[in-house]
């Protein structure tokens, strides 16, 4: 082939490579017998839902030391799949304790049983109504998935979510539950100053209005689960977990000793995290450098 020819051939590869997140997404029907994930894609004033290829490698007895929050978040979606009355979940906590894996793992769970995943982002809350709409009168059981929702101090978004909370998840059809993760219990940053207004009339307290007005927010969830940062004997517990799982894989031969206990919390103090995202990333890391040197000898 000419060399210019190939000059020119590479350029519009890269050019092409560069230009693809910027074209539009490419719509796709959804055949929920086989997909058991979609995301909503806003386009324009609109949107539509685009399928996803999802791993089910993540099963709920991974998740170590949450079993009281597995045991709660895993009852209220038996109920929803039941027909019977469950409650939207609001799963607070730790950044890398375990929230969204939950919601991953009960996916894997009970996908056989009709259960899907729909991923959608806090900035496209306001097309719930156009989500749920598209959703009523499936077969199958659809989870809305909204991961890492919080607000920022001075963003009055949170009004308008809670009205469209209100509005399309309480007249939702009842193959319709949503599910969210945040870092804060109230969704919103909360000052000492939302409590200077506090009065006390005739023995009675009289709580702010602007507490109120941020509390409000979060109760529209009925169900909160709570996840704390781990000790240390709870991070070494996942640690060996998630090694036994990536050793049994690569059918790696090893065995939890004094030294191997110190390189991980070594590996957590260089992080500031002793979490489960964490555990999982040392393990992956100690695994495959026990392969690189076996295939080096």
């Amino acid at each position: 082939m000419d060399s210019r020819l190939s000059a020119f051939l590479l350029r519009a590869e890269t050019v092409l490579a560069r230009l693809e997140p910027l074209l539009p997404v490419q719509r796709t029907e959804i055949d929920w017998q086989r997909s058991l994930a979609a995301r909503w894609q806003r386009e324009g004033r609109s949107g539509f839902l685009l399928p996803l290829k999802v791993s089910l490698d993540l099963r709920l007895n991974d998740l170590i030391g949450v079993d009281r929050q597995c045991e709660q978040l895993a009852r209220n979606t038996q109920q929803f799949l039941q027909g019977l009355p469950a409650n939207h979940a609001l799963l607070w906590g730790a950044r890398g304790t375990g929230k969204s894996s939950l919601v991953r793992a009960l996916l894997a769970e009970h996908a056989a049983a009709g259960l899907r995943l729909i991923e959608i982002e806090r900035d496209h809350l306001a097309d719930l109504p156009r989500v749920v709409e598209q959703l009523a009168g499936m077969p199958q059981r659809f989870v809305l998935f909204c991961d890492d929702l919080s607000f920022e101090a001075g963003e009055g978004d949170y009004r308008m979510l809670k009205t469209v909370l209100d509005g399309s998840l309480e007249r939702a059809p009842d193959n319709v539950l949503l599910y969210a993760t945040s870092n804060r219990r109230h969704l919103l940053p909360e000052k000492e100053s939302d409590n200077e207004n506090w009065q006390r009339v005739e023995g009675e307290l009289h709580p702010s209005e602007a507490v109120e007005d941020k509390i409000a927010l979060s109760d529209r969830f009925g169900l909160w689960l709570s996840f704390y940062p781990f000790t240390q004997d709870h991070f070494l517990a996942v640690v060996r977990h998630w090694l036994e799982v990536h050793a049994a894989q690569a059918g790696l031969h090893w065995q939890w000793n004094e030294a191997l206990e110190k390189a991980a919390i070594r590996w957590a103090l260089g992080r500031g995290n002793r979490n489960g995202r964490c555990a999982y990333q040392f393990a992956r890391h100690w695994v495959g450098l026990q392969l690189l040197s076996k295939s080096d000898a």
